[in-house]
């Protein structure tokens, strides 16, 4: 399928994804290839090849894109990822912070001090150490910006289970804002996305069908959002061209699941 983005809006640039091996990772990495950017795919824990991940891609556009696996949860996780960052792009434009998932729904009485740990190392020490650690290749760039995914979850406090997950989230949020106050004198955007209920493997995993058709039948579109609904946003914040003024936002996908 033709990408619907303008080819060359990122030609040149600089990209990580982190959580790319699927689902709205996967998308959004896509959707900076279609765009012209050299891309540097975090595919999860386990190396996997390029025809494996992302299947089908032109020579062209495979020549811009490199595939690297770490555990992001472990305490050497973005250590790792930078190094494998510097040694394969050199630089850094954009960073979109989106590996993560609930790890199971865990019902409040069961979580221990593992499980504590190994969401929030998961999904928010990841973030506030690759966003650290990336800093210096960023303040070399002319169009520096760092995306994070968060999810509805943060402002609902989310499904029984969840209730980990929905507060790293809802600390990356914050650590958003944060962030782009205090790096907005360094020209560094930080926003991020908050997709609603996406039909990825995520849902499939932790959601039964009863309850995602029914969340379809409460969504305002009336169906799930596809990771491909997501990209845009993600190209959107990413890019000086479109949101040069636009920082500290939290944009959010959701089909009017959730108006704010």
């Amino acid at each position: 399928m033709r990408s619907p983005f303008r080819s060359d809006l990122f030609a040149g640039r600089r990209v990580l994804v982190t959580g790319a091996g699927r689902g709205i990772g996967k998308a959004v990495a896509e959707a900076f290839l279609a765009t012209g950017a050299r891309v540097l795919a975090h595919t999860g824990l386990q190396p996997r090849g390029l025809e494996e991940a992302f299947p089908g891609l032109a020579p062209e556009t495979r020549q811009r894109l490199s595939l690297t696996a770490c555990d992001l949860a472990a305490a050497e996780g973005a250590g790792t990822l930078l190094a494998t960052l510097r040694e394969t792009l050199g630089g850094l434009d954009v960073l979109v912070n989106n590996a993560g998932t609930m790890l199971g729904r865990v019902p409040a009485e069961a979580v221990d001090a593992a499980h504590y740990a190994r969401v929030l190392d998961l999904n928010a020490r990841s973030v506030v150490l690759l966003s650290a650690g990336a800093l210096p290749l960023l303040r070399e760039s002319p169009a520096a910006a760092i995306v994070n995914t968060v999810s509805i979850s943060a402002r609902t406090g989310g499904s029984p289970g969840s209730s980990l997950y929905s507060a790293a989230k809802a600390f990356v949020a914050t650590h958003t804002r944060s962030l782009a106050r205090e790096l907005a004198p360094d020209g560094i955007r930080v926003n991020a996305v908050s997709p609603g209920t996406i039909m990825t493997d995520f849902h499939r995993r932790y959601s039964t069908p009863e309850k995602l058709a029914a969340t379809a039948q409460s969504i305002p579109l009336k169906r799930l959002g596809t990771p491909e609904d997501c990209a845009g946003a993600y190209l959107f914040l990413a890019a000086p061209e479109l949101s040069g003024y636009v920082t500290g936002q939290v944009v959010e996908v959701n089909g009017g699941q959730l108006m704010a």
